[in-house]
């Protein structure tokens, strides 16, 4: 979380620096409201476009960013944050815009929008070919503001289905080309001589280049694999589906802890799922899917074995990877998924760490409680289970009293969000580095 929000402010404070450096008669006294408006016009609009345009670029899953944000799910993370940003943005850009009109209805201001001085430019010059284009940019860009905030808004609020979700976020590239027209016609001339405008056109070109691979739906991430469902086994008491899946050439192979975009129906796309198998080199890969929305759901009646399947990946830095030989595992619900992975690696090939993993759960199964705590043992890992019913919730205070030795060790997280950051923000508080806390945002929407 660290690096993303690192990144977050810092691409914001890059951007102003940079602009503010190019426009330094931006910072003196202007001499009117109007003077204003037309600083604040430009200064967000620059602003608006650097976070749409990395946005742009975060979606096309660059696998060199992975590592340095620390996973896909942090990028998606920061995906949402530069969305969420590019939104308020670009409506006090258009508030902005419409606000001499507004204040003229309130009888604030005489006049509606200020009439532009005529400029004298050279025949065939480009200043003089944008401007012809000023009119048309303006009127597109407004359309494209109201489209792009409305899936925007889509994607925020959750009350579309992920399916017509994914197919109206395919729009958004659409948009967002129309607005890089918007911006390189109305941004002031000068500007594109100046490192501000350098940066812009670097990250509107790398937006632009990702916009239209997107509409053609191709990304720049990892391979894909295709294969078929081998097996499916279904738990209704924990509302689990496995899905075995045998992959046709080749995958490259993955850690433990990460995961895949995988696609059932190509109507439907892709989904993400954590990858429940430690990677045997045999072509195997197996899944534990948890009914926890309409599309999960619907699952254990639409899987067929036979069916052929499309896998993307591998994805994820959640990999129990550290320097400290003490780990603690905490999982939630079907959180167990990564660490049944993990495992699994274990036992085929055994680590120097010293490990306990708490797994707590609303739901019981004795049959999978009972394969878990053999695969445990076979990985030489202490395991705690809670049945929250009867032995009540895991807290820290809890998980402090069972580890003594807690600050010496990573702690890895996987399940309901709500629950780790109640544990994260108390071990905190305790003394623990917050660099030792490794929690997975599986979250992509």
């Amino acid at each position: 979380m660290r690096r993303i929000t690192w990144f977050f402010w810092g691409a914001l404070a890059l951007a102003s620096l940079l602009w503010l450096a190019s426009n330094p008669a931006a910072l003196g006294g202007q001499p009117n409201f109007i003077a204003w408006r037309n600083v604040l016009i430009q200064y967000s609009g620059v602003l608006g476009m650097t976070v749409m345009s990395i946005a742009m670029l975060l979606a096309m899953r660059p696998t060199w960013l992975e590592t340095r944000l620390g996973g896909l799910d942090k990028m998606y993370r920061l995906h949402k944050w530069l969305g969420i940003a590019g939104l308020l943005l670009s409506l006090s850009h258009w508030a902005l815009t419409q606000s001499p009109k507004w204040l003229a209805v309130l009888g604030l201001i005489r006049g509606g929008r200020p009439r532009r001085p005529p400029l004298h430019l050279p025949d065939g010059s480009l200043q003089q070919l944008l401007m012809s284009l000023r009119h048309s940019a303006e009127s597109l860009g407004e359309w494209a503001f109201y489209a792009a905030a409305a899936l925007m808004l889509v994607a925020l609020v959750k009350l579309v289905p992920y399916r017509r979700f994914a197919q109206l976020h395919r729009l958004l590239p659409l948009a967002y080309l129309v607005l890089v027209f918007h911006a390189v016609v109305l941004l002031q001339f000068g500007n594109w001589t100046t490192p501000s405008g350098w940066l812009l056109a670097l990250l509107m070109g790398g937006g632009s280049m990702s916009a239209l691979l997107s509409l053609l739906r191709r990304h720049r991430g990892q391979p894909r694999t295709a294969g078929h469902i081998s097996a499916l086994s279904y738990q209704p008491e924990l509302k689990v589906l496995a899905v075995e899946l045998q992959l046709d050439k080749a995958w490259p192979g993955h850690q433990a802890g990460q995961f895949a975009f995988v696609t059932f129906d190509p109507q439907e796309g892709a989904h993400p799922f954590t990858l429940a198998s430690a990677w045997q080199g045999d072509g195997r890969v197996q899944l534990l899917i948890k009914a926890l929305g309409d599309y999960t759901r619907t699952l254990p009646h639409t899987l067929a074995v036979g069916d052929r399947i499309q896998l993307e990946g591998p994805y994820g830095r959640f990999t129990f990877a550290g320097a400290h030989r003490r780990q603690i595992w905490i999982s939630g619900g079907i959180g167990v998924t990564p660490f049944v992975a993990r495992l699994q690696a274990l036992a085929s090939q055994p680590g120097r760490q010293q490990i306990d993993f708490f797994h707590a759960s609303s739901d019981y199964d004795a049959a999978s409680m009972a394969r878990l705590a053999v695969a445990a043992r076979a990985a030489g890992v202490d395991l705690h289970l809670l049945c929250q019913p009867h032995d009540g919730r895991l807290d820290a205070e809890r998980l402090t009293r069972t580890v003594p030795d807690w600050r010496e060790a990573d702690i890895w997280f996987c399940g309901p969000a709500g629950f780790g950051r109640q544990l994260r923000d108390k071990l905190l508080a305790l003394g623990l580095p917050a660099a030792r806390f490794h929690q997975e945002l599986f979250h992509m929407r």
